[in-house]
């Protein structure tokens, strides 16, 4: 009996679309932010670090569930990594020189991005366990 249900095709695309839309909107506003490039930079840099930690995280939660050995060490160091990533973006943005919009814009586009990437992650690994099962 199969333990994975395989995602619909109406919430992978939905997790994809959030994915490219939270990504895309937080690329765009650095893109056309008025900042150093340092900044941009640093900002850049949270983006793709907290995708990779909340994926990680995910995968390492799912792997306890599963009953697959995960480190307490790589468990702990996924939990620091994602909420660093999160810490570490609100610090920016509260000391940033923005607009308080802009400050919200990049909060939720950062948020949307985190959240759609753990999706896109958990519709990969059910599709490929389900391909597993088959196989």
């Amino acid at each position: 009996m199969s333990t994975h249900h395989r995602p619909s095709g109406a919430f992978v695309g939905a997790s994809w679309t959030a994915l490219l839309l939270g990504a895309g909107a937080f690329l765009a506003g650095l893109w056309n932010a008025q900042m150093a490039l340092n900044e941009k930079g640093y900002y850049l840099t949270l983006l793709l670090y907290g995708l990779f930690a909340a994926v990680s995280l995910q995968k390492s939660v799912r792997d306890k569930v599963e009953g697959i050995r995960v480190s307490n060490m790589y468990f702990g160091l996924c939990w620091i990594s994602t909420a660093s990533a999160i810490l570490l973006l609100g610090v920016g943005l509260w000391n940033a020189n923005l607009a308080l919009s802009e400050k919200g814009f990049y909060g939720m586009a950062f948020s949307l991005s985190l959240f759609a990437a753990v999706a896109v992650q958990k519709n990969v690994r059910d599709s490929s366990a389900i391909q597993a099962e088959v196989a």
